[in-house]
């Protein structure tokens, strides 16, 4: 029987092996029966655009499979040169390269438009190959180019002049040394995204210049530095914008001779990250509904003055519905928030805290005078973030407890979320208040970090589940997450 059955195995495979190949396409079964490389008969447009979503340096190497898939690599519209991908081997530099891959690109009779251009150098630059390359690639159907050059800031990048006339690129982003230089009469008609990261200006207008040559403007992102304008005793950086609807701007521009003014009417999402040292401006910002905030600590300022300065420059923003700030910018607020003039956000229904709770920080309290400029406030988060450097103000002795409770906990948070909580005394008591004042709460969910060990986990449940609680219908969840 045993061995009846050792000789019925194999025919029974076979049979099943043999349905299988039935129910195949003819060119697959073809292809199953002859060894045909089905992938090489694919067309060429199908292939290029797979090999669109590799790097550069993976489609490049998959000429050598064979003559057919030789010249493949050089109809993908896009190139990755960035260094630290391309230089494996210490005997070619990454200019060499490049410029290999450019000639083999270039030679072709009739090459695919490039449409996506991305070149990250971070080590030995020399931008005169930069500019070489750009001057030698034909860009004139280009949609994106992204350029991180870091050089000697004294030799920075200056990018060919048929860039700023450009009538397809939709995005750019320039990042370190590279010299922002438009002639005047330049237009980017297509423009829709720009990033400019710690580059040069070569003028006082070279900005404000750039800006108005972008009249579809849509996001915008600024991260500058007091060197970006080291050779300029004044700098005004002016966003004047009409169709942007998001702005990021990191101002870690210490100096009040340097000073921003925006006037964006159409802006919806604004990020400000930096400090208040000048007499900035912050106007017509209607159509914000969301926003996030991160004030750094000035040292050469008085703590009320500069208080005073991030809550006018919060003003503006009183139609968001969605903000969040870092703990060192509620600390700033609470030394200037309990005034009768301070901007009430009547829209606001979602507000996230974030960075550190240190115990001289009194939380509960200044959280709380936050509150009350919140008055349908409906979500209320707390995320554990680490920021550098360490708080320089301290509380505000003069800030008394509220009598009353903010209005947002009577009757419209609904939702707390603690995100890296450790179960330090100061975060148990936040939540402590938080449980007990908040009337219609249906959820306060508590995310402990994942470096605490099984019994300060199993604490944390058994402190929390004896708080009392304003809300009946207040649930506590547990889990446990990952926090930087």
């Amino acid at each position: 029987m045993e061995q009846r059955q050792r000789i019925e195995r194999p025919e029974r495979a076979k049979r099943r092996d043999q349905k299988q190949r039935k129910r195949l396409s003819t060119a697959r079964r073809n292809a199953f029966t002859t060894n045909t490389d089905i992938i090489s008969d694919l067309p060429d447009s199908l292939l290029s655009h797979i090999l669109s979503f590799l790097p550069t340096r993976n489609s490049v190497a998959t000429s050598i499979l064979s003559s057919r898939w030789r010249p493949l690599w050089t109809l993908v519209p896009a190139l990755h040169l960035v260094q630290r991908k391309l230089t494996h081997n210490p005997n070619y530099s990454f200019a060499d390269i490049v410029s290999g891959i450019l000639t083999v690109r270039d030679s072709i009779s009739d090459p695919m438009p490039l449409h996506k251009l991305i070149i990250y150098w971070y080590q030995n630059c020399l931008p005169s190959n930069v500019n070489t390359w750009l001057r030698a690639t034909n860009l004139r159907d280009l949609q994106e180019l992204d350029l991180h050059i870091f050089n000697n800031v004294h030799q920075p990048l200056e990018l060919p002049r048929s860039i700023y006339f450009s009538t397809t690129l939709v995005v750019l982003i320039l990042m370190a040394s590279i010299l922002l230089n438009p002639p005047p009469a330049c237009v980017l008609p297509c423009l829709r995204i720009l990033e400019l990261t710690r580059v040069k200006f070569a003028n006082r207008d070279s900005l404000s210049t750039f800006l108005t040559a972008c009249p579809a403007l849509l996001s915008l992102s600024l991260t500058l530095c007091g060197s970006n304008f080291e050779h300029w005793d004044e700098f005004n950086v002016v966003v004047l914008v009409p169709t942007l609807k998001t702005l990021r701007l990191h101002w870690h521009v210490q100096s009040s001779s340097y000073k921003f003014q925006i006037n964006t009417p159409a802006l919806e999402y604004f990020n400000f990250e930096g400090f208040l040292n000048g007499n900035n401006v912050v106007e017509n910002l209607p159509s914000v509904v969301e926003c996030v905030l991160q004030f750094e600590q000035c040292v050469l300022m008085d703590v009320e003055v500069y208080a005073k300065r991030v809550r006018d420059f919060m003003g503006p923003l009183c139609n968001v519905i969605s903000m969040e700030f870092s703990t060192i910018t509620a600390q700033i607020l609470c030394h200037d928030f309990n005034r009768e003039d301070s901007p009430t956000f009547y829209n606001l229904s979602s507000l996230k805290l974030f960075g550190g709770i240190s115990s001289e920080w009194y939380a509960w309290r200044e959280v709380r005078l936050l509150l009350f400029r919140a008055p349908k406030l409906q979500i209320l988060t707390f995320e554990w973030k680490h920021l550098f450097g360490l708080s320089i103000y301290k509380p505000n002795p003069c800030l008394e407890e509220p009598l009353d409770v903010p209005e947002c906990l009577s009757s419209h948070l609904t939702t707390c979320h603690y995100k890296g909580f450790e179960g330090k005394e100061e975060e148990m008591e936040l939540v402590r208040q938080i449980l007990e004042a908040a009337k219609v709460l249906k959820s306060m969910k508590i995310s402990v970090t994942s470096c605490l060990g099984l019994k300060s986990k199993l604490l944390i449940r058994e402190k929390l589940g004896k708080f009392q609680r304003s809300s009946q219908n207040c649930k506590i969840a547990f889990e446990e997450g990952r926090f930087t």
